[in-house]
């Protein structure tokens, strides 16, 4: 498949941020929000921001796909965290007025365990040959989903290893105001980010399948491109978001020719949270599955199960299940 950058170290925001003592819209019992300020982010501006390929932010959880015991799997994100005396010694570092260079960490020491497959994210730094830490403190990472994983049973549920196949949701490759969903050979994805999203992930922000239904997809990272973007300058987006019927999304993540990837999320800007998939001009279906976007939630739902069956009990690629 066709791909844009990929998600392998924390993603810089399009503006330089400032912290605002006030409870967040983001995350519960989190005291204080990050908003942008109209200042652009010099890392955006190096990467040339404005030659980049803006996308949706889709709102779900990130996932890896590369080889484990010799064939494609999909990776679920697994950050290493400081342990409890390590992370109250870095948020007192963080939040001290004195002009401290910088944090020293014990990569042996300072950090909870992880299991043995885990593997660091390919882009973070390292030094002496191990990872370090991001500006939060967190080593990302990832960890593969075994078939019968129950930690990871969401993720589990997208791939099929023995067909080695993963259920995909992406433009229709003829026309773009249709979304496909479909079962795509999982060493297609290899070495792509994509996000898990569904009835189980992030509160399910899109109403994806029910409880006694549910839904999961995988959507490649870059997969919904922002036809008409709004200019780089903060009333404008922040415009963009609140009455622009496109900018009915989480945010945006920039693709930039040089691989970086540069993200604003509109909470960045004080707004609230959007879920809606790129799609509100466009109806969800494909030569696989069909159905048009304003039919009632249920119709997707047994779509997408039809979908899940497909994957499970199917090999070939080329099979088809018609609405």
């Amino acid at each position: 498949m066709s791909r844009l950058g990929s998600v392998q170290r924390k993603v810089p925001c399009l503006f330089v941020t400032q912290v605002k003592e006030e409870p967040s819209a983001k995350r519960e019992r989190q005291p204080f929000k990050v908003l942008a300020t109209e200042t652009i982010n010099r890392k955006a501006l190096d990467a040339d921001i404005y030659n980049a390929v803006p996308t949706e932010k889709v709102d779900g959880t990130c996932c890896y796909v590369t080889t484990y015991k010799g064939q494609p799997y999909l990776w679920a994100r697994l950050d290493r965290k400081p342990n409890k005396l390590s992370e109250k010694r870095f948020k007192r570092f963080m939040y001290s007025v004195e002009d401290s260079k910088e944090f020293i960490w014990n990569i042996e020491e300072d950090f909870r365990p992880v299991p043995e497959c885990w593997i660091p994210a390919k882009e973070i730094q390292q030094s002496s040959g191990n990872p370090l830490p991001d500006e939060n403190g967190h080593i990302p990472g990832w960890v593969p989903v075994e078939k019968n994983s129950k930690q990871y049973c969401w993720h589990s549920s997208v791939v099929n290893y023995e067909a080695e196949i993963a259920l995909i949701l992406k433009c229709h490759a003829d026309d773009p105001g249709l979304l496909e969903i479909s079962s795509v050979p999982l060493s297609d994805l290899l070495e792509q980010t994509l996000e898990l999203i569904g009835t189980n992930i992030n509160a399910n922000p899109y109403g994806l399948g029910s409880k006694k239904h549910p839904v999961h997809l995988l959507v490649p990272h870059g997969a919904f491109e922002i036809k008409n973007p709004p200019m780089l300058k903060h009333s404008d987006i922040l415009s963009w978001f609140e009455s622009c019927r496109e900018g009915k999304i989480e945010g945006i993540v920039w693709h930039c020719n040089d691989g970086h990837l540069i993200k604003l999320h509109r909470h960045h800007l004080g707004g609230g949270h959007k879920g809606s998939l790129c799609t509100t001009n466009c109806k969800i279906g494909g030569p696989h599955f069909c159905v048009n976007k304003r039919t009632e939630v249920y119709s997707f739902e047994i779509i997408c199960c039809s979908a899940l069956a497909v994957i499970s009990a199917r090999s070939s690629r080329s099979a088809l299940l018609k609405a």
